[in-house]
């Protein structure tokens, strides 16, 4: 399959899929707010784009993180409330790194993290989760230290994402294969499903980051105008 139809029904599934939880919950037949329904639609539109290194994931995603925000507050899960307004600041970071942080100041290149960076960013996930579970344990948070060590993971993976290191697609599914459990016994069904999506599409971004390394490949940045494609081989 060519990855202009790879595109097209990634595209028309998200279409039917988005439809499928808009309509149905405008009318009341299922139980979701708007707010999550424009999370869950936002966020899978998000990974789709960076899956595919298209810088305008930056945006889409900064407008998830607003949406989630509203979604976690009503949940009481303060810690990833909190995590959203982080998101953004980072979102706002990675999109200027991805479009003036090369070597010059152009495009960003995948890269891959080195040794250094990789244990300071472990090194400061886990003292960040301890720190975080014992303030959240002082004020009733739902599950403090699955709250945290997500939420540390999600920041960790965010920066290596900004920094467009690969390993951060690693990063993203052990946090995912948290989320989605969790998420599920918190009473947010959508939203572990979206987990789920992200998951799968996580797989799949880190092989098709991997096949650009490999193979050289450097697709525009679509910067200026949404009609600019940026495309990746698989």
């Amino acid at each position: 399959m060519s990855l202009t139809d790879t595109r097209t029904r990634d595209i028309a599934i998200g279409t039917v899929a988005s439809l499928a939880l808009v309509i149905p919950s405008l009318l009341g037949l299922l139980p979701f707010s708007m707010v999550e329904v424009a999370g869950f639609v936002t966020g899978g539109i998000c990974v789709w784009l960076l899956v595919r290194e298209n810088v305008w994931n930056w945006p889409v995603g900064i407008a998830n993180s607003a949406l989630y925000f509203v979604v976690f507050l009503q949940a009481r899960l303060f810690a990833d409330s909190a995590l959203q307004l982080a998101f953004v600041a980072l979102g706002a970071g990675g999109w200027w790194y991805w479009l003036a942080g090369g070597s010059t100041r152009g495009r960003r290149a995948i890269g891959r993290v080195k040794l250094g960076e990789a244990l300071t960013v472990a090194a400061a996930t886990a003292i960040s989760t301890y720190g975080l579970t014992r303030y959240l344990q002082g004020v009733n948070d739902a599950a403090p230290f699955l709250d945290s060590l997500t939420t540390c993971l999600s920041l960790a993976a965010t920066y290596l994402q900004a920094r467009k290191l690969i390993e951060n697609w690693l990063v993203w599914i052990a946090a995912d294969l948290i989320y989605i459990p969790l998420y599920a016994w918190k009473g947010l069904p959508l939203t572990a499903v979206l987990y789920a999506l992200f998951l799968f599409m996580c797989v799949r971004g880190f092989m098709a980051w991997r096949s650009s390394m490999r193979h050289g490949t450097r697709p525009s940045v679509a910067a200026l105008s949404p009609s600019l494609e940026v495309r990746v081989e698989a």
